[in-house]
């Protein structure tokens, strides 16, 4: 098991070569990599990240079979399997960092923010189920002028509902708490921007990380 900050660390490292273009230096399907994992899984960090085509975690952190515990969901809400996940991960394979990631142009925050000012037609329940876990997170983020002023809107929506997640993850489930009270667990946000390929960590990165 290594510390959330040593995780964060190799993030950032894999990261940098997804921006360098060094995504071919991690071996994906090595028949001997297969081979290590068919025993079990050791993940360095979880990831809860937006189901965005656009947004793949292993690529953009440049990481290989058997690295990450992802779990994608539109608008990287947290709902009851979500968390379960996580708890699952951290609790199973001792994986002590937890992050969550969101994107810029989130297409559910978007239609979060379209929605406060005109309800959504010809939805499901379940697709509008996603819109009502985001809408408190970014209701704060929508003015009047949203639609001359979206790009600055959308920004921050998009920053207030990856903090929200975090804080979810925080303090929601009696079992990641005392994670993060005993074990060393650390929840932090992230934002990947899919103009440069770049992932910033914004909330919760511990002091020196």
């Amino acid at each position: 098991m290594i510390s959330a900050s040593e995780a964060l660390e190799r993030l950032k490292r894999g990261n940098r070569r997804f921006l360098a273009g060094e995504v071919a230096g991690v071996p994906r399907c090595e028949d001997v990599r297969r081979a290590e994992l068919l025993a079990g899984q050791d993940p360095f960090a979880i990831i809860l990240g937006c189901s965005d085509s656009r947004v793949p975690s292993e690529i953009i952190f440049n990481q290989g079979l058997g690295d990450l515990f992802v779990i994608r969901v539109a608008g990287n809400i947290v709902g009851i399997s979500q968390m379960g996940s996580v708890e699952f991960a951290a609790q199973h394979f001792g994986t002590r960092l937890v992050v969550v990631l969101g994107h810029s142009g989130c297409g559910a925050v978007r239609a979060t923010l379209e929605s406060i000012e005109q309800p959504l037609e010809g939805c499901s329940p379940d697709l509008l189920s996603i819109v009502d876990r985001i809408r408190p997170a970014v209701e704060g983020c929508y003015t009047p002028d949203f639609r001359e002023d979206s790009e600055v809107s959308m920004c921050d929506a998009v920053r207030a509902n990856i903090r929200a997640s975090v804080e979810q993850l925080r303090h929601r489930s009696r079992v990641l708490e005392r994670f993060i009270a005993e074990e060393g667990l650390v929840v932090v946000g992230a934002e990947y921007s899919l103009a440069t390929g770049e992932v910033e960590f914004f909330d919760g990165v511990p002091k020196g990380a």
